[in-house]
């Protein structure tokens, strides 16, 4: 018997002109309700990621897992943008969103396998030292998920449009969750 093989992923630059029709019906499905894009029409949805790629310190991913588009992944400076004038940040600080891409076939462990992908892409960089998120403090299904790659929380703060469950993960605290070093 043979074990299952483990689906490759790759991260790729998102493209705002060319992957906002894909990423629309992510951004505005009812489980992306925490990415606060609802309402948005596929030129929101266009506009703001051309934000994000004309902006020095915010950068854009799609996630390819066996080569099939299946999460947004977003790298940023918490020292510049999102986290500013909110926590103390500290040298090679990395702050990163994710979002799995809705399906009507779940796959059990697949998001697992998502955020783990995105933290080996972030510590890939030797001068990411620690990765910060700030999720809403009621999304308690990515809390839980954030704790298995290693994130501790640190504290709530209030952010303009939430309010955020400040979290940390250094190298050392993902290697120890993912069982493995980067």
């Amino acid at each position: 018997m043979t074990a299952p093989a483990t689906p490759a992923v790759e991260i790729r630059p998102l493209d705002p002109l060319k992957d906002a029709e894909l990423i629309h019906p992510w951004v505005t499905h009812p489980k992306a309700a925490f990415w606060m894009m609802q309402d948005a029409k596929l030129q929101d949805v266009e506009r703001a990621y051309m934000e994000i790629a004309a902006h020095p310190h915010h950068d854009a991913f799609i996630g390819l897992v066996d080569g099939e588009p299946a999460f947004l992944m977003e790298r940023y400076d918490p020292a510049e943008v999102e986290l500013v004038g909110l926590y103390e940040p500290q040298p090679g600080d990395v702050g990163m969103h994710f979002l799995v891409a809705p399906t009507d076939t779940p796959v059990h462990g697949f998001t697992r396998l998502v955020i783990t992908a995105v933290m080996r892409e972030l510590f890939a960089d030797p001068a990411t030292a620690r990765v910060v998120v700030e999720p809403d403090v009621r999304n308690k299904a990515v809390h839980a998920l954030n704790e298995a790659v290693g994130f501790v929380p640190e504290r709530a703060i209030q952010k303009p449009e939430k309010e955020a469950l400040l979290s940390f993960c250094t190298r050392a605290q993902f290697e120890t969750a993912a069982g493995a070093r980067i």
